[in-house]
């Protein structure tokens, strides 16, 4: 990244509105988050934002260039695990905010008490995001073959990747 500031904070699950539109792209675009492409704002809330989640933005030079949430994988005896959902703004992509983003929900999952973190539905062939979270130490422990229809019609597998906090 250039001499742009980034800067990642926390906000209200009831800002969701604001991340709308990021989450909306990625939704409609139909190759990482499996939800329907013609979801509406709040099958994307419950998605993004359900009960116990948090919320974070990354801002570039003040403008929002993604978001993600974080929250418990589970309940119960299965809460000390982390997850979290990533969206970068299309107009922001290869800027740095996707690997900051990451990095920083390591550091809140870990200071929340967290002692791992899993995604559970990782396209395999979002190469971006899986080569990403591998170079975050994350490792695939899980494939869940022909998982994901992409808008093309074709399937693809999913992994479900953790690593240690």
């Amino acid at each position: 990244m250039s001499q742009a500031e980034l800067q990642i904070e926390e906000r209200s699950v009831q800002a969701f509105e604001s991340v709308w539109p990021i989450v909306r792209a990625a939704i409609e675009d139909g190759e990482a988050i499996a939800l329907p492409r013609d979801a509406d704002i709040e099958a994307g809330r419950n998605y993004w934002s359900p009960p116990g989640a948090r919320l974070f933005v990354a801002l570039i030079d003040g403008e929002t260039a993604g978001t993600f949430y974080l929250k418990p994988n589970g309940v119960g005896p299965a809460a000390h695990v982390a997850n979290a959902g990533f969206a970068t703004a299309p107009a922001f992509r290869g800027r740095g905010a996707a690997r900051a983003m990451g990095l920083e929900a390591l550091a809140q999952a870990k200071a929340a008490g967290f002692v791992s973190m899993r995604f559970n539905f990782v396209i395999a062939t979002n190469e971006v995001a899986v080569k990403l979270w591998r170079d975050l130490g994350f490792e695939i422990v899980g494939t869940l073959p022909r998982a994901f229809r992409r808008p093309s019609g074709d399937f693809a597998d999913a992994y479900v990747m953790q690593r240690d906090l």
